[in-house]
């Protein structure tokens, strides 16, 4: 017997090579007069060519956003928002970018247009986050979920390969946790199912050859498919192990999601029969887990915490803030279990399902 909820998010999406030349259009659509365009540093380039597409629609540009939105990084673009009157936001970059951009909406109310240029998903999610103090909060506010995404794989062409690899596996880890989540339905159980094979397809074929223009469109296919799962279920363990990890000892966000996925998997699988199954059809690989964190070593992903800065002293205050609050999960979220994840994701131990 069958029993769920499901509700689609509101949200236009683009998809296909060259689409980023239609941004314009967006803001037009949208009624955006004054849209300021958010970047990283190393990606001011991309959002300095926005704001010629924008013309007489760009109020400026803002080319500091930092991994895991630091508050005063956030403040600080609020203010200039402000300064600037702005009534939207164009967000181009991955996950650090989308998710300044959430960080000001979430006060502004400001719509955001997304231009993704790597697999993080963030994007199709209303999830957002802030790091204060060494602490990063999350919550889900729909004031900050994209009213417009345009995916153009031409802007992943150049993402280095290490990124694509991570940034894929990041993206896997939003399909599996839909997989076994409270309030997972059908419509979302299929689609985390073929994103992740999308990406595990095509990931391969990027590691090979970056400029592999089939295999980009696929990964940001399987991305989007991944992301939008995220946005539509309740986050467990893997996601409030890495923000943890990422929020209080600022260990690289993608990199972090690839080493501990495969561990929280060879944990949870044990108690959530739909989800492996799921898996098993997606890698194609009798133990998930196992696959997924061979197949990531080999792309060239770091195999360990220990190699992101994470030390065997951080371990206890990792345990602490993972388990502190309660949370949904396929199987009780102990000290003990989640003490052994993290040590042997500290050191790189082999894992299977039903290893702990």
């Amino acid at each position: 017997m069958r029993n769920f909820s499901y509700e689609a998010l509101p949200m236009k999406v683009d998809f296909g090579f060259g689409k980023f030349q239609t941004v314009s259009e967006e803001l037009e659509r949208l009624n955006i007069k004054r849209a300021l365009v958010l970047s990283t540093p190393p990606q001011e380039d991309l959002a300095r060519e926005a704001e010629k597409l924008l013309g007489d629609g760009c109020a400026g540009v803002f080319a500091e956003a930092e991994m895991h939105v630091p508050i005063e990084s956030a403040r600080k673009a609020r203010k200039l928002a402000e300064d600037l009157g702005v009534d939207g936001y164009v967000a181009a970059g991955g996950g650090s970018t989308i998710g300044l951009g959430k960080a000001i909406a979430l006060e502004s109310e400001k719509p955001i247009i997304a231009i993704p240029t790597t697999y993080a998903g963030s994007e199709m999610t209303p999830v957002w986050g802030i790091t204060d103090d060494g602490v990063k909060t999350t919550g889900k506010d729909p004031r900050v979920l994209p009213v417009s995404v345009i995916y153009d794989p031409e802007l992943t062409l150049s993402l280095p390969t290490d990124m694509s690899v991570v940034s894929g596996y990041n993206a896997i880890a939003h399909a599996a946790e839909a997989l076994y989540a409270p309030d997972k339905s059908p419509i979302i159980s299929l689609m985390a199912e073929e994103g992740a094979r999308a990406l595990l397809k095509s990931l391969p074929s990027i590691v090979a050859d970056g400029t592999n223009r089939a295999a980009r469109s696929e990964a940001f296919y399987g991305s989007w498919l991944c992301g939008a799962t995220l946005g539509a279920t309740t986050m467990s363990l893997h996601h409030k192990l890495c923000h943890t990890l990422g929020g209080t000892f600022n260990l690289s966000h993608a990199e972090t999601h690839t080493v501990v996925l495969p561990y929280v998997l060879a944990y949870n699988l044990v108690d959530a029969p739909d989800a492996l199954e799921a898996l098993r059809r997606a890698t194609g690989s009798e133990d998930p887990a196992a696959f997924i964190q061979k197949s990531s070593v080999d792309a060239g992903a770091p195999a360990k915490l220990a190699s992101l800065g994470f030390r065997n002293d951080d371990v206890e205050l990792a345990v602490e803030m993972a388990t502190k609050n309660p949370y949904k999960n396929p199987r009780p979220v102990t000290k003990d279990a989640i003490s052994r994840i993290v040590k042997d994701a500290l050191n790189g131990e082999d894992v299977y399902v039903g290893k702990y």
